[in-house]
């Protein structure tokens, strides 16, 4: 596979003119001062009074076109109705404007030909210009005329101006450029959009015991557990060891709940009778509104639940009520976790659930959405290859998706969005994805929109008060390899109110304190990580427009916990990276030892025995040191975001079948034999970490067989010697040994041996628990 140029997957810092940054003699829009400024001419058609009847029956059934050269818009139209409201807006980007006449028609719809009604026709140097805080621009009444320029019947309410992208209207306007858009689902679908992810909670059930259960077999001991749902998630408990009609579990079991709690918590107490055969003995149904809510780890008082009893009498469920069994349990909603939904290493919100246990914000996000260059052809509509590119940006609780630029491979959005920040380590994601629900949902036939790519910007990377103008590249891993999806033009600022509050939070826990007091396990939040993710991408995917299922996945990282070669290999090489340092620093000091440049040794030494005559001096000039090296190192610091970098993560040099492998299902869905060859390869692979770690675990082991008296004779050696040095360090001054040990180990080279060290040796010989394996 070729090797793609390095230099393509660069970070290019811009200097794009934005909104804020120049003022010219247009007003200054402050909240728009990180994008560029697009000017828009507007059309609001608010009503018409008085249209004359054109069909047989004397009414008409009319709507409004508005036409600027080769762009038409149409409203909505109205059956047998002379004085419509649309109150519709239509937005016409400058850049495309071709005619200096805007014409505005009213028409009546007609199944063979509509019927020409009047017109009102916009000379465009006359249009005024409006720019917020402006109120906006009243519209009027303007008599309807005929292609003669006579007057005739009816009037049409309108406003036209000229404006930008800050216009209150902009959002919910008909663009030009979605000229090729039918429907309205396909119009709802190519708006910009603020979604808010439902607020989730973890809910904790302990499952203490039943009592009186009714078993439907009385001659066996039954074995009973409780099974508990809530929407999709299902989990049990294990079976009662006290097999009896009263059993005891005090098991706990972990749900993600989210608001407004529309499916009730359904407990079932079952027997298992068989293998694979349970007998319901019992249900209850619990609405999450009436749960107990705490904020902390203090205890929540146990309830005592009724199971009702289901028998099936004729096909039909009925209640038995003539006896009640009943099961303890303490339920309640956790205020005080964090639910998690995106990776720890990327999330992009740290805050408890219960808004009571907030932090005040510590200052302001802003994202401007410049535009993007060089984007892959995506699809292929009538013939040829194009694009309809959207962003979506997380931060938080708060989604936002710009609107869609219809078939264009350089899409200009300029669109700013703003988020409270409340603690600067967390990360925003910004995605760039096709839209394939231009026509509306039911035309779509089950599309999903496309990727084409994500950026990361971690807040605690940035200064504060600074503008960053970057292209960061799109990269997209394919089973070919990674490949270059285009570039998108961002403009971001963090904004601090408080630099001493900020400074605090470093002193602070990351995840609220109730992660560190009664900790969850590591396979308790995987499950928990992955319930949340499907709830918000079903709950998001349920909004109108939806946010889809594909796009939440990729914004969550849905996927980022499964094996693959490529991933092991680059965490491999990044450890190697971390302890390339400490490898560094022993080379270093093996040099010094053996004298390789005398005169660095020379003053190692004289260094070495100011500590030793001085030993107070250790600490500071250790510190010193560490001060000096980060100043130093000051003038390389990074003046750029940090962006997603092929080389770290062996995207770009990776072998073909191991990136086919990665993007395999799971369970796979290869053919045996390539199955076989990638186990292999896998058991080998597995097989030299299991080396490494097992010798690590002798390294550690040989260290507790020193007084474990594993070896007796080791062992007396050891302490033989141990009583030794403390009776020489009792009566010997510590500076003396210290030098003495000093110099023993700076020693000339002539007064080495090639061979190991005595304690070295001992510790090698030490016995460690790889006797005792299989």
């Amino acid at each position: 596979m070729q090797r793609p140029l390095q230099e393509d997957f660069q970070l290019k810092e811009t200097k794009p003119h934005l909104g804020g940054g120049k003022v010219s003699g247009d007003k200054l829009t402050s909240t728009y001062d990180l994008v560029e400024q697009m000017q828009y001419l507007y059309v609001r058609v608010v009503k018409a009074k008085d249209l004359p009847g054109k069909d047989v029956t004397g009414s008409c059934d009319p709507y409004v076109e508005v036409k600027l050269g080769n762009y038409k818009g149409t409203t909505r139209h109205f059956e047998k109705k002379s004085n419509p409201e649309w109150n519709q807006v239509f937005a016409f980007s400058k850049d495309r404007i071709q005619a200096s006449v805007l014409e505005v028609t009213v028409k009546d719809k007609d199944f063979v030909k509509d019927d020409f009604m009047g017109r009102v026709l916009f000379d465009l140097n006359e249009v005024p210009k409006r720019v917020p805080p402006d109120s906006p621009l009243a519209p009027q009444w303007y008599r309807l005329e005929d292609r003669k320029w006579d007057k005739v019947r009816g009037e049409l309410m309108l406003a036209v101006w000229m404006g930008t992208q800050a216009d209150e209207a902009f959002p919910e306007a008909w663009h030009s450029d979605a000229a090729a858009v039918s429907g309205a689902d396909g119009l709802a679908n190519i708006r910009s959009k603020v979604y808010l992810s439902p607020k989730l909670w973890y809910l904790r059930v302990n499952v203490i015991e039943a009592q009186d259960l009714i078993p439907n077999d009385k001659s066996r001991f039954p074995e009973v557990f409780v099974k508990a749902i809530l929407g999709n998630q299902a989990l049990r408990t294990r079976v009662s060891m006290s097999k009896t009609i009263n059993p005891m579990w005090n098991e706990y079991l972990m749900f993600v709940a989210a608001e407004p709690f529309e499916e009730p918590l359904i407990l079932s107490v079952e027997d298992r009778v068989a293998p694979n055969k349970d007998e319901v003995l019992g249900r209850c149904a619990i609405s999450l509104q009436h749960v107990d809510r705490r904020l902390d780890h203090k205890p929540i008082n146990t309830r005592w639940f009724n199971l009702e009893k289901h028998v099936v009498v004729e096909g039909e469920k009925k209640k038995d009520i003539k006896f009640a069994s009943r099961i303890h349990m303490r339920i309640c909603l956790e205020g005080g976790y964090h639910v998690l939904d995106e990776s720890t290493h990327y999330s992009s919100d740290l805050r408890p659930t219960a808004k009571q246990l907030w932090k005040a914000s510590i200052g302001v996000l802003e994202l401007g959405i410049l535009n993007a260059h060089g984007l892959s052809p995506m699809k292929t509509k009538d013939g040829r290859a194009t694009t309809d590119a959207y962003c979506v940006a997380k931060y938080g609780q708060k989604w936002v998706r710009t609107r869609t630029i219809i078939d264009s491979f350089t899409p200009k959005w300029n669109e700013q969005y703003t988020w409270e920040v409340f603690d600067p380590c967390t990360v925003i994601t910004v995605g760039v994805f096709d839209n394939c629900h231009l026509q509306g949902g039911d035309k779509s036939g089950g599309a999903k929109d496309a990727r084409i790519g994500k950026v990361r910007i971690r807040l605690s990377t940035l200064e504060t008060e600074r503008v960053y103008t970057h292209s960061y590249p799109l990269l997209v891993l394919h089973p070919s390899g990674v490949k270059k999806m285009g570039e998108i033009h961002l403009a971001v600022r963090f904004t601090c109110s408080s630099l001493l509050n900020m400074m605090h939070l470093y002193s602070q826990p990351l995840l609220p304190k109730m992660h560190y007091i009664h900790p969850l396990t590591v396979s308790q939040l995987d499950s928990l990580r992955h319930q949340a993710t499907q709830i918000v991408s079903m709950r998001l995917s349920r909004a109108e427009p939806p946010l889809r299922k594909e796009v939440v996945e990729y914004m969550l990282d849905v996927g980022s916990h499964m094996w693959s070669m490529r991933r092991s290999k680059a965490n491999f090489f990044r450890i190697m990276g971390v302890l390339g340092g400490i490898i560094g620093v022993g080379k270093w000091f093996d040099q010094i030892c053996n004298w390789k440049n005398p005169i660095t040794t020379v003053l190692i030494h004289i260094l070495f025995l100011i500590l030793v005559l001085y030993p107070e001096l250790i600490l500071p000039t250790i510190f010193l040191y560490l001060f000096l090296i980060g100043v130093w190192y000051y003038r390389w610091r990074p003046r750029n975001p940090p962006y997603m970098d092929t080389r770290l993560s062996c995207a770009d040099n990776a072998h073909p079948d191991e990136l086919d492998e990665e993007f395999d299902t799971f369970p796979t869905s290869r053919p045996a034999d390539i199955v076989r060859m990638r186990y292999d390869r896998l058991r080998s692979i597995a097989g030299r970490i299991q080396t490494v770690v097992g010798d690590l675990a002798t390294q550690g082991e040989r260290f507790q067989s020193l007084l474990s008296w594993r070896d007796p004779r080791a062992t007396s050696l050891f302490v033989i010697f141990c009583l030794v040095a403390a009776t020489v360090l009792y009566v010997t001054p510590f500076q003396v040994v210290a030098l003495l040990a000093g110099f023993y180990v700076l020693r000339h080279p002539r007064f080495r041996h090639k061979l190991p060290s005595v304690p070295l040796n001992f510790f090698r010989r030490l016995p460690a628990r790889t006797d005792c394996m299989l």
